[in-house]
């Protein structure tokens, strides 16, 4: 680049060049050149810079209350026009910096700042606004990013997860009616089991997901707690009386959902708590999702050398090599999902144990890996959903006769001829390749027509 392809920032610690095309400031490009770790790829979620944006419009409506003479009515209409453009996502490219930096989200706070700073004073035609003294008024980035890692976590679960769980379990409701009366044969053990019907078995699974949301619902209560207010160290150093609880309305009113103070900010700046929580709800539908998607592969497997109980879409060639070959791209999509999850849950589990005392210094690993799985989640329910679920459809055919072929069926047998003799029937049956009825009636057991009398498989679901 030409030399007038720069301008001159400085911040603290002296001049820095920054590129004259983008809005970021000396801080930025200072954490930009020494953390050259995952540059490009494993960039500060999209999540926590939207957060920011709102937490920073804000922050600047509570100070602009608090503190008139310094924020004042001209800079709060210009932070209020640049915190929407970050807000929209219009700025996107204003944010380079890698989750890699320090613990706590420094640079991340300051290049929002910057960028807010910058665009703020592009539309007043001056250096009106600062990014520590006007941007980051009353604030630290020890409450603010901490704060945006809340912000975006109950954004993403209420706005794109818990309706995306929605979808999937309203989908498994309509397969559930649609499949009412179908009996089948059950598995435990992977081995055959008793009688139940298709439906009863697709009711496992939309409970699960349901029970999944009622615990997502329930984890997203305490996220709703802010740290904003605390600054450096939980004690509220430079911030006005009542600027945390003022704040927080502010907020609320410009996210459209609740949030409030903390009531103890040298909790909220030290622990994680109730990240590793609400993320242990997003391993548990995780774990749910896992075995679903496992249960259908496996009814669908085949289609003439496996159990082939259920079809599903077709999407896309299955080989390379083996003409005509379908496979289960959809299940094990959501299988690779969960296996994802599940790690990030160890990853967000140990990040948040190193709250060393006043402050958790693993902050942005934290946020990526719980939005990479919030949104993972999303994404991966409503691909299941539109490419797979709802093109479940029974082969009754099939189901009929792996039912009629199920040894367990012996166990209807019980009260009538007891527990070990109607073990007999089922090792002799499976011996010979019998029917239970023929193993039945050599055994001296029952007669054929009292056989055919008791003997009703699809009654005893």
């Amino acid at each position: 680049m030409s030399e007038n392809a720069y301008r001159t920032e400085h911040d603290s610690m002296g001049e820095v060049l920054v590129p004259a095309e983008h809005l970021w400031g000396a801080q930025t490009q200072r954490s930009h050149d020494n953390f050259r770790i995952g540059q490009g790829i494993e960039t500060m979620p999209a999540e926590i810079i939207h957060a920011f944006g709102l937490l920073k419009k804000a922050a600047a409506e509570a100070n602009a209350k608090l503190r008139p003479e310094k924020m004042t009515q001209r800079k709060l209409e210009v932070i209020r026009r640049a915190c929407d453009r970050v807000i929209s996502g219009e700025l996107g490219g204003e944010f380079p910096l890698v989750v890699w930096q320090t613990g706590s989200g420094t640079q991340s706070n300051m290049n929002v700042n910057e960028v807010i700073a910058n665009a703020a004073n592009e539309f007043a035609g001056e250096k009106l606004c600062h990014p520590n003294d006007d941007i980051n008024m009353s604030q630290s980035s020890n409450d603010t990013f901490p704060s945006a890692l809340h912000i975006s976590a109950v954004l993403i679960l209420e706005q794109r997860l818990l309706p995306a769980l929605q979808e999937l379990s309203g989908a498994m409701k309509i397969l559930e009616e649609e499949n009412e009366g179908i009996v089948k044969s059950g598995r435990t053990h992977l081995q055959d089991a008793v009688p139940i019907t298709f439906s009863q078995e697709i009711s496992g699974w939309r409970s699960s997901l349901e029970r999944d949301a009622a615990m997502i619902r329930t984890a997203v209560e305490p996220l709703r707690e802010l740290a904003l207010g605390g600054t450096a160290v939980g004690t509220g150093l430079n911030a006005p009386a009542g600027f945390d609880a003022l704040a927080a309305q502010e907020l609320s009113a410009l996210a459209g959902t609740e949030f409030v103070t903390a009531p103890n900010k040298f909790h909220a700046l030290t622990s994680r708590d109730e990240v590793v929580f609400a993320h242990g709800a997003l391993k548990a539908l995780a774990a749910d999702l896992m075995k679903i998607a496992n249960d259908v592969r496996w009814l669908a497997s085949g289609p003439r050398n496996g159990l082939g109980e259920i079809t599903i879409p077709a999407n896309e060639p299955g080989s390379s090599i083996m003409p005509g070959k379908v496979n289960p791209t959809q299940c094990e999509q959501v299988t690779m999902v969960a296996v994802q999850v599940m790690g990030n849950d160890t990853a967000v589990s140990m990040a948040a144990s190193q709250g060393n005392f006043e402050l958790n210094v693993f902050l942005p690993v934290i946020a990526y890996n719980f939005l990479q799985s919030a949104r993972l989640l999303t994404e991966s329910m409503q691909s299941f959903t539109e490419n797979c679920v709802r093109g479940i459809r029974a082969n009754r055919e099939k189901m009929q006769d792996n039912l009629h072929r199920s040894l367990m069926l012996v166990t209807a047998l019980n009260p009538y001829i007891g527990y070990e003799n109607a073990a007999k029937t089922a090792h002799l049956a499976f011996a010979e390749g019998l029917s239970l009825k023929e193993a039945c009636v050599r055994l001296g057991f029952l007669t054929p027509e009292r056989f055919d009398e008791v003997f009703h498989p699809e009654q005893m679901v």
